[in-house]
């Protein structure tokens, strides 16, 4: 690896970790990035981890030139491998190994770099603190928290750099090999200031990513649109079901959570798996899904017109008012345009006006249930 890659790999470790990945994540990570196999035993050789690779030995033990050397050294007996110790200060941990047909010694960094980082996490597990990163995201999420100074003082003391602001994801996935999901999931929403956190949710990978800025959440839109096909790239076989929720502050996390989770639910429903569904983009969808009261359902029209009422504000237009009409009269152009007095032209033109401002397509069965629920509503509560 060069300098720069060098650097990114050791990134990657850090995100990782950040999210709780533990020494599974790390393994998989460096087998996946250098196509090794990899071994990761404690200092009592049980085993830890393993990821890629074929024909591993159960363990090093037996293999090691020198069992009390931490060094970078080759294994005997044939074995086409190298073993390095995992160490914190003049504690040993553990061992790494990674096995291959490549030129194993070029991989030496990126070795040590994975078996310092498997370091941490072993350190923090015998100093009695396993999942203490797991249990801050249960408790942000249970809103245990009464301000963002207790909740960015807890995190600081599980080595967790909190956000400001977060999205949630929710994914499922068929078939996944669990921690190759979990390291392409990190790589795909990678970036942003803070650290993402990780939650297992009835049989979701629910990942909480940075979003201090809006642009983040766009990108983190963008990311989860993408991820099926970028996982196709990886040639991960997996397919997966997902939902976004809306960009909210930290102490707000189960907002959009619920969100993301009620995203994921009817993406599952309406399209089947294969897709990821951003909860702002569903409509009227949600409030079915949750049976909203009253003043949900006031917030959801009010949300949804909104556009169409501030444009006719501006520019003097009667796009709210063609909507409705158009709506009311079974979609006839004709019979809309009478009774407009305009042309049935200018009702095409107003019809494409209320389209690009609303961000919907009226012939889409999806959308037009949204725009008639939020007209509807409006009627029923004015």
């Amino acid at each position: 690896m060069t300098a720069d890659e060098l650097v990114a790999f050791a990134e990657d470790l850090a995100r990782i970790a950040a999210g709780g990945g533990g020494a599974k994540a790390l393994a998989g990570h460096l087998a996946k990035r250098t196509s090794v196999g990899v071994l990761v035993e404690d200092a009592q050789w049980r085993h830890l981890a393993a990821a890629g690779g074929t024909g591993m030995p159960s363990s090093v033990q037996a293999l090691l030139h020198d069992n009390a050397s931490p060094d970078f050294q080759k294994l005997r007996n044939g074995y086409a491998g190298r073993t390095v110790a995992i160490v914190t200060g003049d504690t040993r941990l553990g061992r790494l190994s990674i096995f291959g047909a490549s030129d194993l010694d070029k991989l030496e960094h990126a070795a040590r770099l994975t078996a310092s980082a498997i370091a941490v996490e072993l350190a923090r597990e015998s100093g009695a603190q396993p999942g203490r990163r797991r249990t801050f995201w249960e408790q942000l999420v249970a809103q245990t928290y009464n301000d963002p100074v207790a909740a960015r003082d807890d995190a600081a003391s599980r080595s967790i750099a909190l956000a400001t602001h977060y999205v949630a994801v929710a994914l499922e996935a068929e078939n996944a090999d669990a921690v190759a999901f979990r390291v392409a999931v990190l790589e795909a929403f990678r970036g942003g200031e803070g650290d993402a956190g990780f939650l297992e949710r009835s049989g979701a990978l629910v990942v909480f990513v940075p979003a201090s800025r809006e642009v983040d959440a766009s990108n983190t839109r963008a990311a989860a649109a993408l991820l099926q096909r970028n996982l196709q790239k990886q040639q991960l076989e997996v397919r997966i079901t997902g939902g976004v929720g809306t960009r909210v502050a930290a102490l707000s996390l189960q907002r959009s959570l619920a969100e993301a989770e009620a995203a994921l639910t009817i993406c599952r429903r309406l399209y089947g798996s294969g897709r990821v569904a951003i909860y702002e983009e569903l409509g009227g969808y949600p409030l079915l899904l949750s049976g909203g009261d009253s003043n949900a359902m006031r917030d959801f029209a009010r949300r949804i017109l909104a556009p169409l009422r501030a444009y006719d504000e501006k520019h003097q237009t009667e796009l709210e008012r063609t909507l409705r009409l158009y709506f009311s009269v079974g979609e006839n152009v004709k019979t809309a345009a009478a009774e407009l007095n305009v042309h049935r032209h200018t009702v095409f033109y107003r019809l494409r006006q209320i389209g690009e401002i609303c961000g919907c397509k009226l012939d889409d069965p999806h959308d037009q249930l949204t725009l008639r629920m939020a007209i509807a509503i409006d009627a029923l509560t004015a």
